[in-house]
């Protein structure tokens, strides 16, 4: 399960993907969608979130930002 990590309440527009960014901010960025191109990103909201190794952060549905621990499988690689 997600735990909610910031509150902020983004209002989602149509046709727009919302993304957590390097910084830890919430950005948004025109979707391509047809013979359209989608368009440059601008930041919605700041909030600086510090990331944590093995966590998926993610815009949840009520606009704010959650985090979920990853599910891996696989072999694990070997050192060199």
């Amino acid at each position: 399960m997600a735990e909610k990590i910031t509150k902020l309440g983004v209002k989602r527009e149509k046709g727009f993907l919302y993304y957590i960014d390097k910084q830890g901010d919430v950005s948004c960025a025109k979707m391509a969608r047809g013979g359209k191109k989608g368009g440059g990103s601008k930041k919605v909201a700041k909030c600086g979130i510090k990331r944590k190794v093995g966590y998926l952060y993610f815009l949840d549905k009520c606009g704010d930002v959650s985090a979920a621990k990853m599910k891996r499988g696989g072999k694990k690689k070997k050192k060199r």
